[in-house]
């Protein structure tokens, strides 16, 4: 299997995944919570804040979404790499807040440093195009 068949699959797995947690934390956000890893939730209406993380998350799909779709790979690589930013902040809350450590660790570490891999091999895969000197146009004699 070839590193472009690899990372189109990785990266429309992660899209999958990051639409489907968004979708859920917006449809069912009370009982998406719990698995988010923090120790517990606010007694009042919190809803609104869950739906926050899944707007949030919807948003981060359909960017890398698009960038596969329309064949930006190298950009789909440097999205990845950024992105996973929001997945180790989200295992840096659950953590601070001395919520699941196997949760932090598992779910929110994991899926990031998946990310930053799929990203870098994004960036592997396209290198050779984006190092490739221009041709110089033929002078007229």
């Amino acid at each position: 299997m070839s590193l472009k068949k690899i990372n189109t699959a990785l990266a429309a797995a992660f899209i999958l995944f990051i639409l489907w947690f968004g979708m859920e934390y917006i449809l069912s956000p009370e009982t998406t919570a719990p698995g988010y890893g923090l120790p517990s939730w606010p007694s009042s209406d919190g809803d609104g804040f869950l739906i926050i993380k899944g707007i949030r998350d919807v948003v981060l799909a359909l960017v890398l979404g698009i960038l596969l779709v329309t064949g930006h790979r190298r950009a789909l690589g440097w999205v990845l790499l950024v992105e996973a930013l929001a997945a180790y902040g989200d295992m840096t809350n659950v953590l601070a807040h001395h919520g699941s450590v196997a949760t932090a660790l598992g779910v929110h570490c994991l899926t990031a440093t998946l990310m930053v891999v799929n990203g870098l091999l994004m960036m592997r895969e396209t290198r050779k195009v984006a190092a490739a000197p221009a041709t110089p146009a033929p002078q007229p004699a």
